[in-house]
């Protein structure tokens, strides 16, 4: 069972999503992919949580635009961290979709990253599965030093 799931609001947002999965498979973190709506879909995307949960799944990482709300429905029905990417689009360019990832009632948290950031949402899904797991933290340290190469002799 993937360790990781990747959830897009919509089928149009999946190019954008597939960052994170990049990210993913340069780790070699397996991961699946699903599309669910919060407001089309609540009922697929409970399930859809609940079924990753049982099956020992790890970190989820949604992304949404607009009201954004499919990160924090993920979150109410999942007890293990849960990264939001908001995703530009609409008049505002996904500040609309940054501040309802953002703003999730105490209790509730959901890791947010920039718009459209899912590099960084797969890097930090790295980030937490690497605390339990010894050999993802070398593959990071090595990739940290890596970038930290790249930008010195800029």
């Amino acid at each position: 069972m993937a360790k990781i799931l990747i959830i897009s609001a919509s089928e149009s947002d999946l190019p954008v999503m597939e960052g994170a999965g990049k990210v993913l498979e340069e780790f070699g973190v397996e991961y699946e992919m699903a599309v669910s709506s919060a407001h089309r879909s609540p009922e697929r995307t409970v399930d859809l949580v609940k079924k990753f949960h049982n099956g020992g799944g790890k970190v989820i990482i949604a992304g949404a635009g607009l009201a954004a709300h499919l990160a924090g429905a993920a979150a109410a029905h999942f007890p293990l961290p849960v990264i939001g990417v908001p995703l530009s689009g609409g008049k505002l360019e996904g500040i609309d979709a940054l501040l309802s990832t953002m703003q999730m009632p105490s209790g509730v948290p959901v890791a947010t990253v920039a718009i459209n950031g899912t590099k960084n949402a797969g890097i930090l899904a790295v980030q937490i599965l690497a605390t339990s797991d010894k050999n993802l933290e070398e593959k990071l340290i090595e990739y940290k030093k890596k970038l930290n190469e790249h930008f010195k002799n800029r």
